[in-house]
């Protein structure tokens, strides 16, 4: 109880040194629970969304797909002799022909795009009873011919659609106009898609290109039949392995797999960074103890001379941090909740939809937040603890902030550089790697190492490191200056203990902007040296180009050729006598000239011959092919053909590598009309001297098909940085909380060292320093211990992003680019933290009465 008494006591008469750490606790706890919220409120809203939709037994094409989108353009489908035949089966109450196409585009008078912003599908589909268990009509009435269909209320309201609008809808098998007459409301959460509904017939004609075709049946069961009882009949009915047949829980699970990946790998990235946080927060926790504990040597000696013990001592600094982790993880918690709430908000902006209504707050959140905070944050402590434990009752009769143990300080210099250099060499180990997988696990252990050990090795390097910067910052600054250098060195291990929590995170933002500036200068520089297209045409979306599209392509004024360029599905059996399913490029012969591929052997022009073909020179080796090898290819929903390998490419690139090349005339001999997939992208070149007429008229062509995107090389290229810019920028964003955290342990050490230093600031105000040289001199502490950090930390990151770039080499990204802008705008930026930071601190020293200071211990 004493113990307790005496935490409570010294937690509370310094609540304003631990609120610092405290938020930095409730920042990286309300980080992990805020995630945790937000992609648990997600899986409740797909998961209502799924249940609501599902029948009671769904009965589906044996080869579908809850996230598919066919490269054909037209939905796997079952013939209309399935849904007789399941509503004959046993307990079947009803039973309902659904059509469903996720790839349709829906367009206004002025051919403006009515799909979601935020990448979700736009989906057309027939109106059943069963869109009645997540629907409800609102406004007119459903589709009752081909003139007619109904749209959903998000959509109307995005995109300010009333009764009476004219669309005009985008398939594979043609475009179709029809008028609004109804509005369908959710009665659920829709999470961003834009659905239209049409009657079944032109559902059928105008998606799946005739009537009699479905592309699932849902069915009711009846009384006292369960859905598990319900499947076994239908699937005796229709024959077991025939179709795909799920029960509303299964269809529920199915749904919930397909967008899984994709919250999951939110879910990680997003616990990642507040690990990072978490990282960061702990050295701030440790320089508050360790501040505090030095403070109070002579209480704590006073208390080891009246008979408290070491085991006593450390406890109650132990408990000190227990209730600081506690308070900050409650907070955090609470945080966390108003974190996922305004995630929310921010995908809505974006178009995903999330209602608070489906705000899911699991018991093992805040479990799980609490536990790592309070874990965290005594973890954090033991070692101050530790050391105040070994305060000895002589303590009492020194000044407070005896010098640390010489011994300890050589030790750990020792290790730190044996660390620093064992990560080193593998990073050297991995930037000379053969392969790129095996260098990635070296690449990993280097980074590690070399944190590690410069966190460990920071104040031997705080000593060299601080001088040198502040020859050239703080000098200029006269006497001033050199008291800033001397306060920042008086404690190296102080000094590198909170440049290193700035470090961390400005290494990951270092490494990231090397990484993703090599990546765009390597693939610009592999675009100038293998793409001879002019013009590059493609969906945003994925979606394959319609025929109709495609035509208005060929027909444009002033192009040379039009390439075309289709995925195709196969098994390959070579000579060995091994099969693999392998994606075939099927393109027109002008690709070889819209592609520079470098080849092997055999001529690529050839390969675009009559039941010919080209592979990678990785696959040929690996399977023993070599040119004039026959393969044996079984195209997927067509029939098998032996083709002759006329050319083997290098797959020393990045664009297109280990692509194996068909002539689209193959993939059309050995598939039905009707499987043979759409284009995915295709390529233009212009006349000679007519580029610039030829890009207008593309973009006039495509006019009418907003989905759609003609970009030139500058184009791709520009689109290509953009969308690297925009997911570093993400990263950035998600990083800001380490370097906050960061930025909270500067304010932190400078607000410690100020009342630390109490006695010794009076004394020089007493003989001449004016307040404001005072703030100076706090200030530009400050800004040599940020900027020691942020060198420290470029300095690692650049060195993980250029081994990193060497592994990417090998994968065709052989351009490494040093972002200097980035890196000097980020160094001369930390000086602006370090005199942010210092605000508060330089403050409140400045306002010290002189003679009180004086007086104090």
């Amino acid at each position: 109880m004493t113990v307790l008494k005496t935490s409570m006591r010294n937690f509370f008469a310094h609540k304003g040194r631990m609120a610092l750490s405290a938020v930095a606790v409730l920042l990286s706890v309300a980080f992990v629970c805020g995630t945790l919220v937000f992609t648990d409120t997600m899986n409740t809203t797909f998961d209502k969304l799924f249940a609501a939709t599902s029948a009671d037994v769904t009965v589906s094409p044996k080869n579908a797909k809850p996230d598919d989108r066919p490269q054909t353009g037209r939905p796997e489908t079952l013939p209309a002799s399935a849904l007789e035949q399941a509503r004959g089966a046993a307990g079947v109450k009803s039973a309902e022909g659904g059509v469903s196409s996720s790839s349709v585009t829906v367009v206004n008078r002025e051919n403006e795009n009515m799909g979601s912003s935020n990448g979700g599908p736009t989906i057309a589909a027939n109106w059943t009873s069963n869109d009645l268990k997540a629907m409800e009509i609102t406004s007119g009435h459903a589709p009752r011919g081909p003139t007619e269909m109904m749209v959903d209320a998000d959509t109307a309201d995005k995109h300010h659609l009333k009764i009476g609008d004219e669309l005009r809808t985008i398939a594979v098998t043609g475009d179709f106009t029809a008028k609004i007459t109804g509005i369908t409301s959710f009665k659920v959460t829709n999470p961003g898609a834009a659905i239209v509904y049409f009657d079944t017939a032109t559902a059928q004609r105008e998606l799946l290109g005739r009537t009699g075709l479905f592309t699932n049946v849902s069915l009711t069961a009846a009384d006292g039949v369960s859905d598990e009882q319900l499947k076994q009949n239908v699937a005796a009915k229709l024959g077991a392995g025939t179709y795909k047949l799920e029960t509303a829980a299964e269809a529920k699970d199915s749904g919930r797999d397909s967008v899984g990946s994709f919250l999951d790998v939110m879910k990680y990235a997003m616990l990642g960074f507040a690990g990072v946080a978490f990282l960061v927060g702990i050295f701030l926790i440790v320089n508050t103890f360790s501040m505090l504990v030095a403070q109070r040597t002579r209480e704590i000696g006073l208390m080891r001379a009246i008979g408290s013990s070491r085991k006593q001592v450390n406890r109650s600094v132990l408990v000190e941090a227990l209730l600081l982790g506690f308070f900050g993880s409650v907070l955090g918690v609470g945080a966390g909740v108003g974190l996922a709430v305004g995630l929310m908000k921010i995908m809505g902006s974006m178009g995903l939809e999330l209602s608070t209504d489906d705000l899911t707050v699991k018991w093992t959140t805040p479990v799980v937040g609490m536990l790592l905070g309070i874990v965290v944050t005594v973890l954090a402590a033991y070692l101050p603890a530790r050391r105040a434990g070994k305060i000895s009752p002589m303590a009492a009769l020194r000044d407070a902030g005896t010098p640390a143990d010489g011994k300890a300080g050589l030790i750990r210099a020792i290790i730190g550089l044996v660390l620093t250099g064992a990560g080193a060499a593998s990073l050297y180990a991995a930037a000379h790697a053969d392969k790129a997988s095996s260098g990635a696990g070296v690449l990993a252990l280097g980074v590690v190492l070399t944190l590690i050990g410069f966190v460990i090795v920071g104040p031997l390097l705080a000593s060299g490191v601080v001088r040198v910067i502040s020859v050239l910052v703080l000098r200029m600054f006269g006497p001033v200056g050199r008291l800033a250098e001397r306060n920042a060195l008086r404690n190296p291990r102080r000094t590198g203990a909170t440049g290193a929590a700035l470090m961390i995170g400005l290494a990951l933002v270092a490494c990231l902007a090397v990484v993703g500036s090599s990546m765009v200068a390597s693939a610009t520089d592999e675009l100038d040296k293998s793409v001879g297209a002019d013009f590059i045409v493609q969906a945003g979306n994925g979606q394959p180009i319609v025929p109709q599209a495609a035509d208005a392509l060929r027909k444009t004024p002033g192009i040379a050729h039009v390439t075309d360029y289709k995925s195709v599905d196969a098994k390959i059996t070579t000579p060995d006598g091994r099969t693999s399913s392998e994606d075939l490029a099927a393109a027109s012969p002008t690709y070889a000239q819209d592609l520079r591929r470098e080849t092997v052997s055999g001529k690529l022009s050839e390969a675009y011959g009559k039941d010919a073909m080209s592979v990678g020179d990785k696959f040929a080796k690996d399977h023993n092919v070599k040119v004039g090898s026959t393969l044996t290819v079984a195209f997927k929903g067509g029939r098998t053909a032996h083709l002759k390998v006329a050319a083997i490419t290098s797959d020393d690139t990045n664009v297109d590598k280990g692509a194996k090349y068909i002539n689209v005339t193959t993939a059309q001999r050995y598939l039905p009309a009707d499987r043979v997939p759409q284009n995915m992208i295709m390529f233009a070149k212009a006349e000679d001297g007519k580029a610039k007429e030829a890009y207008a008229s593309l973009k006039a062509a495509l006019k009418p098909y907003p989905q759609y995107k003609v970009q030139d090389q500058t184009d791709f290229k520009k689109d290509l940085k953009d969308q690297i810019g925009q997911l570093l920028n993400i990263v950035y964003g998600l990083l800001a909380l380490a370097i906050i955290v960061a930025v909270l342990g500067v304010v932190n050490t400078l607000a410690l060292s100020v009342v630390e230093r109490t006695r010794e600031i009076g004394l020089m105000r007493a003989i001449g320093l004016s307040r404001r040289q005072l703030r100076r001199m706090i200030r530009l502490e400050s800004v040599v211990i940020a900027l020691f950090g942020a060198l420290l930390g470029l300095g690692l990151g650049m060195s993980w992003g250029t081994t990193a770039q060497k592994l990417l080499a090998l994968e065709g990204l052989g351009v490494l680019e040093i972002p200097w802008p980035t890196i000097i705008t980020v160094f001369v930026g930390s000086a602006f933290v370090g005199l942010f930071a210092a605000l508060v601190p330089a403050f409140r020293a400045g306002r010290m009465n002189v003679l009180g200071a004086i007086a104090s211990e």
